[in-house]
């Protein structure tokens, strides 16, 4: 069992919560006193160098008038993803982690992974997904965010 007194595991921690701060002070952050800074990159949350962009859905009938299958979501979300972190200074190849919400992934795991791949071909992010029953959109196979960095 580690010890929190211990100064190396203190160390470490005030470094890592420093790297996650952009640099802050240790003095600062152990006030309370920060502030991420959240603003609106055209789309993303921007904190500092980091971008999220959550709730990108595969299918939006304003889009496209029908739903289409699993590989159409997964091509439509994915480019909506990359416009808009173009749009904030970043790119596919910037994203860290990207979580996909998937109804019946049985069936639509492979064919999303596909498509998926073709948008990350190397170097490919972390990422989280899990299956779900449906979304409010009757149609609609899937939901995606990410994380990426901006310089």
């Amino acid at each position: 069992m580690s010890n929190p007194t211990n100064p190396n595991r203190r160390r470490a921690m005030e470094a890592a919560g420093l790297a996650l701060l952009g640099g802050a002070s240790a003095a600062s952050a152990q006030s309370g006193d920060w502030n991420p800074k959240k603003a609106s990159a055209g789309g993303p949350i921007r904190s500092g160098h980091l971008l999220f962009l959550s709730g990108i859905g595969g299918w939006y009938p304003e889009r496209r008038p029908q739903p289409g299958d699993v590989r159409e979501q997964t091509r439509d979300a994915l480019t909506i993803m990359k416009t808009n972190l173009e749009k904030a200074g970043s790119s596919l190849d910037h994203v860290l982690k990207v979580d996909v919400a998937l109804v019946d992934p049985e069936n639509n795991w492979e064919p999303m992974d596909q498509e998926y791949n073709k948008f990350f071909p190397k170097l490919r992010p972390a990422r989280s997904y899990w299956g779900v029953t449906g979304f409010r959109r009757r149609g609609q196979l899937l939901q995606m965010g990410c994380i990426a960095y901006v310089d």
